[in-house]
């Protein structure tokens, strides 16, 4: 099998000839790594760790300074950097909604076009890696609208002034959904698997309630899932911590791929998610990344990853990955293991 193939075929629930495997870290980890392993550029650290997907994305207008040290991207979130051996990392500071109190207020905020985005690079990365799975975008219709809010404020919003939760939702989404048609379009359909993003988990269970997710939640994913499936295209649903009480609504809404699957406890152990819904549904990550990337050893993490790839990849329906971008403090030769395995 090539790359695609392998990917597809686990997606399907079909054994592929290998688990396949993913790959995705914070810049200073990526330095880093590029520096153990003596490569110059990121594609050639993903065909060392024979990494069988390709993350595709346009070209987003460049992050504006908004205060001293404080930045702001086109959807103003804003944030600092600290600063690592390896380069800057990004901390979330409390977004450019946060002091706002009415929904005029909310209405007149400059809200991003995709007209504001640079495909211009998008068919040639297509076309160049065509033996890959290709996984485009960043689509984030809940979580990314709380940080611009502000988590609190959001929180706050859902109980008090919930239009305005979906007034801020409906915009995230209408972007996204006209984005993954102009990508899709572009790369004349060849994209593969679409990305939606929300952090729904916290380290103990959920962040909302399921009557929330279903209200302020589902309506959107709904949409970005029914557009992706016209795409003829997979679902990729990322969202950090215990999720386990919404999976039964993730499939319902139909999720196809659910990331990153984050080991906090025994509803999200690869045993239980396997035994509950692995005929529903492809798993991608659950390589622990707060204790056992960081600190344990090279072949205590290459032990995990065999389990995974055995218990979830039986007969298809795993992508072997971590459980949320490698960190700056991860060993790299820990990272090099994890891909050291069938």
């Amino acid at each position: 099998m090539n790359s695609r193939e392998r990917v597809l075929a686990a997606v399907a629930h079909e054994e592929p000839d290998r688990t396949p495997r993913d790959f995705w870290a914070e810049p200073p980890t990526l330095n880093h790594l590029l520096a153990y392993l003596g490569h110059s550029e990121e594609e050639l650290v993903l065909r060392h760790l024979e990494v069988d997907i390709r993350h595709l994305d346009a070209i987003s207008p460049p992050e504006q300074e908004v205060g001293e040290g404080i930045y702001q991207n086109f959807w103003g979130e804003r944030y600092t950097y600290l600063q690592t051996e390896w380069g800057p990392y990004r901390q979330d500071v409390l977004g450019a909604l946060a002091d706002v109190n009415s929904l005029a207020e909310i209405e007149a905020f400059p809200w991003p076009s995709p007209d504001w985005l640079d495909y211009s690079l998008l068919a040639e990365q297509s076309r160049r890696h065509e033996q890959y799975a290709q996984l485009y975008g960043f689509a984030d219709v809940w979580q990314r609208p709380a940080l611009v809010r502000g988590w609190e404020k959001m929180f706050l919003d859902m109980v008090d002034h919930p239009d305005w939760v979906h007034y801020i939702c409906s915009k995230f989404t209408d972007f996204y959904q006209e984005d993954y048609t102009r990508a899709a379009e572009i790369t004349e359909g060849r994209i593969d698997l679409y990305f939606l993003i929300s952090d729904l988990g916290s380290q103990n269970g959920p962040l909302i309630s399921l009557d929330m997710f279903r209200e302020f939640v589902a309506p959107y994913f709904q949409k970005m899932i029914h557009l992706i499936h016209n795409l003829d295209a997979q679902v990729m649903v990322h969202s950090c911590g215990d999720v386990s009480m919404y999976i039964p609504d993730l499939i319902e809404l139909g999720v196809d791929i659910l990331d990153p699957i984050q080991p906090t406890g025994p509803e999200m152990s690869p045993e239980r998610l396997k035994a509950d819904f692995g005929d529903q549904l492809t798993f991608r990550g659950g390589i622990d990344m707060q204790q056992l990337l960081p600190h344990g050893s090279p072949e205590q993490v290459r032990r995990e990853a065999q389990r995974y790839c055995e218990i979830l990849g039986d007969g298809g329906g795993y992508i072997l990955s971590s459980a949320n971008l490698f960190q700056p403090d991860v060993p790299p030769e820990n990272i090099v293991a994890m891909y050291q395995t069938s």
